[in-house]
């Protein structure tokens, strides 16, 4: 099992992972359009932002989006912004979601970021209790405005 950036092959998995998902399958589909494409083209040619595909034996069986934002708080200390954490629902249970947010964690910390933040659905409870037991904390409220369906 190896982390790597993801690769334009890599987008009808990763569409896959996305759609894979009770929240999911509302939201994404599970072809790949032009929409989808010019995301991971945007993702990709941004050094702030990283998608990563865990690849089994050059199968993708996982995924996460690392955005790297600046700031002033904190003394100007940049965060990481994890996202789009999926795990295909075949390997889920087995350690390979931990081991995912532990190679985020320490690219965050190598990259010298203050935090590391995220935002889970009020409704994803077991991905509460995931989240705690890597240390995460309920510190803040978010919000979101959605501005397209």
């Amino acid at each position: 099992m190896i982390f790597r950036e993801a690769e334009r092959a890599d987008l009808p998995a990763i569409i896959g992972l996305l759609a894979d998902d009770v929240l999911g399958k509302a939201r994404d589909f599970a072809v790949v359009d032009e929409a989808y494409e010019r995301a991971f083209a945007d993702i990709a040619a941004d050094p702030r932002n990283r998608l990563v595909v865990a690849d089994d034996g050059g199968e993708v069986v996982a995924c996460v989006q690392i955005t790297y934002i600046p700031g002033l708080g904190r003394h100007g200390a940049e965060r990481s912004l994890i996202e789009a954490v999926r795990v295909r629902s075949d390997r889920r249970g087995g350690g390979l979601g931990r081991r995912l947010m532990g190679y985020a964690i320490d690219e965050a910390r190598a990259r010298g970021c203050g935090l590391v933040q995220l935002t889970t659905d009020k409704s994803r409870t077991d991905a509460h209790r995931f989240y705690e037991r890597l240390g995460f904390v309920a510190s803040h409220e978010g919000m979101k405005l959605a501005l397209r369906a």
